[in-house]
This record gives C-alpha cells, structure tokens and sequence, in this order.
C-alpha cells in the first residue's frame, strides 16, 4: 500500500469511527472527535507525537478564532430572549409587512433573532406569536412555524457569530465581515424560494390550535377561514415590551462595526482614525458592544444579580458546543499536519467531480450521519480547507458550499426536526417529511445554486 492510499484509508476510517460512536454508542460527539483524529493520524502514518501535537494545537487555534465570540454572543442573546426583545422584532416586522405577509414577517424574525440566538431556543421563544396570528388570521399554524423555523435556520447556519458558520470561517481563514455578507447575500434566494413554499404549504399541512390551547389538530383547509391580520397589538401588550431600538440595537450595530472594519481593510482606507476602527470593528470588541447594549438597553429592568444569572446559565449551555468546535479543529489539525489533506485533495482532482461540491457533500453526509449542523459545517470545513488551494477554489465560496450542506437532511436524529414537530404537532411521518425535511432539501438545494452561480463572478 502506497502512503497516499494509507492516509486516505486512516481519513475514512477516522470519520467511519467517528459516526459509529456517534450513532450507535454512548460516547459524547466531542470524545468521537479526538478519537477520530487519532486514528486519521495513526493509521495515516504519522508518528505518535505529531498527532498528539496536532490534535492539542488546532483545538487551541480554533477556539482562540472563534471561542469568545460565541461566548459573548450566548450572552447577548440571552438578554434578548428574556427582556422580551425577540418579540418586538416579530411585531415590528409584523407590522412592516402588513397584510397577508405572515410567513415573510415571521420568517425574517427568525432569520434577524438567530444571529445571536440558537436557532432551537429562537423557535421556543418565538412560537407563541406564530400560534397567535393563526388564530388570529385563520392560516396554518404550522405553515406560519415552519416559515419562523426556516428564518431561525438560515442564519444558525450560514452567518456569525453562531458557532456553526464562525468556525468555518476560522477554518477557512475567512474574515469575519466577509463571512457575515457573503452569508447573507447567499441565504437570500433560499429565503425567498422557502417562504413561497411555506404559502403554498398552508393549504396542504392546515393545522390550527385548539380553543383551549391544549392541542394542535389537522383539519381541512377552508378560504372562508382565512383572513389578514388588521390589529397586531392583540398578540402582546406592547407598552410591556422594550422599543423597537433597543430590541434591534444589540445586533444591528455588532454587524455594522464588523462590516466597516471589514470595508476599510478592503478599500485600504487610509487616517488617524483607522486604528479606532479597526478596535471597535474587530468582532470581539464589536460583539462586547453589542452584549453591553443589551445589558444596559435591555436589562435595564432586571437587576444585577438576574443578570448575571441569566448569562451563567447561558454559558453553561455553550461549553459543549465550545468542546466541539475546538476538537473539530484537532482532526482539521491532523489532516493538514499529516499530509492527508494533500493526499485526498490529489484523489479528488482524479474524479473530476466539481471543486464546490465537496464541501457540500461531505456537509450533507455529516448532517444526515450526525443530526447536528454543527458538527457537519466544522468537519466539512475542517477536510475541505486543505484542498482550496490545490483544487483553486475560492474559500468564501467553499464555506458557503459546506453552509448548503449542513441546512441538508433535517430528520429523525436532529434534535431541531423533533422540537419543531413536538410544538406544533405534527405526529405523523408524512406530515413531518413535508415540513421541516422538505425545507431542508430546498433550502440546501437553492443555497447551492446560488453559490455555484457566484463562482462565475468570484
């Protein structure tokens, strides 16, 4: 066996191991992790010390890029959803868009709310209000959820400072700004193509909540029942909740900063004030802004120690997820430092398949192998990273092929297919297929022509 065939062999049977302990086993997604890069590693030929080292090294690397923006992102969305400022957006945007537009108000509320919200818990949080407009306005309450899902989706997946798409920005090598706008702009196409379904949808998966709010029931769609919504201030007592600026504040002006630090780095900008720029717009000290405004603005009505609370708990959720994203960047260490990347990069090459779909493949496979886009974006970035120069691809295009893999395959083992079908009662498999698995296929699908279509420009 050549050394090329024996690092790829050692690759294979790392991820093999690694889904294998996942599915079958009771060893924690992290532990698989570490052990799948000892075995890429070994099995691949290198020496006992260079994959220890690898694996200690890109853990430490990768958290280093990514591990104080999620933690300061935790935080801010925290304060968020219990200030009450996830449910001003949705009513402003409500309000934005006026009649008959339900699906694209909720859907942008969930697409702004989970930019610093787990996609899981906005879906929680937000519920409520898509159970009142379908009271409300007669439509499907499950049409009007899976249209707030998929907005809470898009950006868990593709745009920081979620961990998903931060890491494969660290891993990539990505500036952050450009990861923000390229993500945005991508997730646009498959916004639009998600929320028509959703309309569409209304008629063929009509479930509306019982009297008494106890149940969700299937029924059969009537026109008659459908009318638009004239009076949104009958969902919430809107004087309870915070204002429209300060609920949007905490995300807009993070962004804002990033994207003109990012602006004057491109454009060269030239000045004194350049260096206060480049502070202010670094996503660290711009995600510190954004948390203190979210503090001060926000939680001005709780006291310190509710606060403080508050953010504990927070944190204590994301240390996982923090475990993850660092051992992801163990095995990415390992690849590289083996040679291995080199190894499948020539491999691939020899198929002719296109560059781009590597990424999405590899995402895709992870996400139905494993459940969690999370892990799916961090493992296809961490093997596709050391092709992008022997495969000449753009690593912004690359990220966004392994974002549209990992919005790929909601079904029985992601924890987000189960929680949107326990809240707005969808029991049967058919049923659940149409739902949140058919947006998945769409969303990824159109994500991934939408990309394939910015390799001609980029």
């Amino acid at each position: 066996m050549d050394q090329s065939t024996q690092m790829i062999l050692g690759l294979f049977l790392g991820i093999a191991v690694l889904i294998f302990l996942s599915m079958k086993t009771k060893i924690h997604t992290f532990i698989a992790l570490i052990i799948a890069a000892l075995i890429t590693g070994l099995v691949g030929g290198a020496s006992v010390t260079t994959t220890l080292e690898s694996i200690t090294t890109g853990f430490g690397k990768t958290l280093s890029n990514s591990g104080i923006i999620i933690g300061l992102g935790v935080m801010m969305g925290i304060v968020l959803e219990k200030s009450g400022a996830a449910q001003r957006i949705a009513m402003t945007f409500i309000k934005l868009f006026g009649k008959n537009k339900e699906e694209w108000a909720l859907g942008l509320t969930g697409y702004l709310v989970s930019i610093p919200v787990f996609s899981d818990s906005g879906l929680v949080i937000l519920t409520p209000i898509a159970k009142a407009l379908s009271k409300l306005t007669g439509k499907s309450v499950a049409a009007l959820g899976l249209a707030l899902a998929t907005g809470l989706q898009l950006t868990h997946v593709f745009v920081p400072p979620t961990p998903g798409p931060l890491t494969v920005a660290g891993i990539f090598d990505i500036d952050v700004g450009a990861m923000i706008l390229t993500g945005v702009i991508t997730t646009i196409p498959p916004f639009i193509v998600s929320m028509l379904y959703c309309k569409w949808l209304n008629k063929k998966l009509y479930f509306t909540e019982s009297e008494d709010g106890l149940t969700i029931e299937k029924g059969e769609y009537r026109s008659d029942l459908i009318k638009s919504i004239d009076d949104v201030s009958t969902i919430y007592n809107e004087s309870e909740l915070p204002s429209s600026f300060l609920s949007f504040a905490p995300i807009i002006v993070p962004i804002i900063l990033i994207f003109l630090n990012s602006l004057a780095n491109f454009l060269e900008w030239e000045g004194a004030a350049i260096p206060f720029i480049n502070l202010i717009g670094s996503p660290i000290v711009a995600l510190i802004i954004g948390t203190l405004l979210s503090i001060y603005g926000l939680g001005k009505g709780m006291d310190r120690k509710e606060v403080l609370n508050h953010m504990e708990d927070s944190t204590k959720a994301v240390g996982m997820i923090m475990l993850i994203t660092g051992a992801g960047g163990s095995l990415g260490a390992v690849v590289r430092d083996s040679g291995v990347g080199d190894a499948l990069g020539q491999a691939v090459l020899n198929t002719h398949i296109p560059a781009l779909l590597i990424p999405f493949v590899i995402a895709a496979l992870m996400r139905i192998a494993l459940g969690s886009a999370t892990v799916a974006l961090t493992t296809a970035a961490t093997l596709t990273a050391p092709l992008v120069v022997t495969l000449g691809m753009n690593p912004l295009l690359g990220a966004m092929a392994t974002c549209a893999g990992g919005v790929s395959f909601s079904y029985f083992n992601d924890s987000g297919f189960w929680v949107f079908n326990g809240l707005y009662g969808l029991k049967d498999i058919k049923d659940q297929f149409w739902a949140k698995t058919m947006i998945s296929f769409i969303g990824s699908g159109v994500a991934l022509l939408t990309v394939f279509i910015m390799s001609f420009f980029l």
